[in-house]
């Protein structure tokens, strides 16, 4: 016969309890499930055990999808990806998903936009090098478009001057090279970041640093 001996709360990790039968750790779960399995200490733990096993994975699932979230935001396929490739159950990851979807905690078109804003605002990338990179990290064009759509109009963002000012930083750094290969190493900097050539040239132009046209550019 084996029966609960003991429901303890996890000092490290609020909401989730040890549940101990026969004085071993058996689960851990959250207060939810305890209360809608009716967990006792004193109940055995017949019959039980299916349901006790599949809820404690889920919530392992679903704690671990926090922890991805809370080191770096991320859309739902970029934690799923994460997740499946940690060997977690693709069943249970989903539910983790859904769960934290329906909870707003995750959201692709508000990750979008804050992915945006920083890329644009704060690392000078284009938007064709943002929309790449949603795409990789799975976000919808939808959602990719509308994201971009709405920081480009609520900030104001010029991407000329956006990329003028990325070249000017990026000059610095260079000073001390020879002008030709300065010019094809601030060139490329530019490409890397998803600019096409003549957004490339006005840049270079407006910062003093005209690109010949006896210059190969990278490839």
């Amino acid at each position: 016969m084996s029966v609960i001996s003991g429901i303890v709360p996890r000092s490290r990790t609020p909401g989730r309890f040890d549940i101990l039968v026969d004085g071993d750790e058996y689960a851990v779960l959250s207060f939810e499930t305890i209360s809608e399995l009716g967990l006792s200490v004193g109940r055995e733990v017949s019959g039980l055990e299916e349901r006790i096993a599949h809820a404690a994975a889920a919530l392992h699932v679903y704690d671990r999808a926090l922890n991805l979230i809370a080191a770096r935001a991320r859309a739902a396929t970029e934690l799923r990806r994460a997740l499946v490739r940690r060997g977690e159950a693709p069943d249970l990851v989903d539910m983790a998903i859904t769960r934290l979807a329906e909870q707003g905690v995750l959201d692709d078109a508000a990750f979008a936009q804050s992915f945006t804003r920083f890329k644009v605002l704060g690392a000078g990338h284009s938007r064709r090098r943002v929309q790449a990179e949603l795409a990789r990290k799975g976000v919808a064009r939808d959602v990719t478009d509308a994201a971009i759509a709405t920081v480009f109009e609520h900030e104001a963002v010029d991407q000329r001057e956006i990329v003028e000012n990325a070249a000017r930083k990026k000059l610095r750094s260079l000073a001390s090279l020879e002008p030709q290969l300065r010019r094809r190493r601030l060139y490329g900097f530019l490409a890397r970041r998803g600019y096409d050539g003549d957004d490339i040239r006005r840049a270079m132009e407006a910062v003093g640093e005209q690109l010949l046209l006896s210059e190969a550019e990278p490839q």
